[in-house]
């Protein structure tokens, strides 16, 4: 979607797109609480201390060290991974404060390119990108082709409309009959697809998954009634109900590692790794999870490729 649609189609939301990020407590003493307890854009800047990590800068190919840059291609979506902010030129997000940090870790310049979420894999398989972000679950079926390294622990979860009868989604045979909206190639809409065959299984109507290429139109869906339920990342449902009337977030389903993407055997790993793990040691990880309100997506250290989360 066009950034000028993309823009209008969150304003069709309650949601003022543009401007919107973290999950604010709510606390009037909050100094990210807006008027009735919705969150205000965070300002804190917590990429510009952020020094050079020499011993990681060191595992860096000698090509890339000697370039001083790198391709990413990063997937806008909504608050509060990556999104544009109210003059729909400025990215923001924790995802675009991850990515900034390391690559100032490592003394590297990020050339920055925006590109869909369901575009970004191929294209790093391609050698069209150095590295993606997108809130990119780690899934044995992705690490056939890619390399993660991960920063942050988030996952798959549920959203309903508050005249949902729905309390709590622990098994997928509990969305038998019903519309479901997710984001086109996503992990949601594999985990659905995959598990669809279950309601016929069991003798009731399967249930039916609408995917959207843009972020704004899962939610419009569902306050339109066109989706019945909607599944997403865990953070991003937890934020968006908090700048929606009528929504509630129903529950966790799943927990998923997340990391930077990279093509299949890359050289990066190792030094991406180290960046993540010495902004851990230092102080401004955990600064970048209490910006954005997600600090229950901490991570104890960083990974190569792990094991997707059963």
């Amino acid at each position: 979607m066009p950034r000028s649609r993309h823009n209008a189609a969150f304003a069709l939301i309650t949601v003022a797109a543009l401007s919107l990020t973290a999950c604010g407590s709510g606390d009037p003493a909050d100094p990210q609480a807006g008027p009735a307890g919705r969150a205000k854009t965070p300002t804190t800047d917590v990429v510009s201390a952020v020094k050079k990590n020499e011993a990681a800068a060191e595992l860096l190919p000698a090509g890339v060290r000697a370039s001083g840059t790198l391709s990413l291609a990063s997937s806008v979506g909504a608050p509060p991974g990556a999104f544009y902010e109210e003059d729909g030129k400025t990215l923001a997000g924790a995802d675009i404060d991850f990515a900034d940090a390391v690559a100032k870790s490592l003394g590297l310049e990020l050339k920055r390119e925006v590109a869909s979420f369901e575009a970004i894999l191929p294209a790093l398989g391609s050698g069209k990108y150095d590295l993606g972000t997108g809130n990119f679950g780690v899934t044995d079926e992705r690490r056939k082709t890619i390399d993660f390294v991960t920063y942050i622990n988030d996952g798959q979860g549920f959203a309903v409309r508050d005249d949902s009868k729905l309390k709590e989604v622990t098994d997928l045979t509990q969305l038998c009959g019903l519309t479901v909206g997710t984001g086109a190639g996503t992990t949601f809409e594999a985990t659905l697809e995959e598990n669809k065959h279950r309601c016929a299984d069991a003798g009731e109507k399967p249930y039916e998954v609408k995917t959207y290429a843009d972020q704004a139109a899962v939610w419009i869906s569902l306050q339109q009634g066109r989706s019945d339920v909607l599944m997403s990342t865990i953070n991003g449902l937890r934020y968006a109900v908090t700048q929606m009337d009528g929504l509630r977030f129903l529950n966790e389903f799943k927990r998923l590692d997340v990391g930077f993407a990279f093509k299949k055997g890359t050289p990066l790993a190792p030094a991406f790794q180290a960046a993540v793990n010495g902004l851990q040691e230092d102080g401004t990880y955990d600064r970048i999870l209490k910006k954005w309100g997600t600090g229950k997506s901490a991570i104890e250290t960083s990974q190569i490729s792990p094991p997707e989360i059963k």
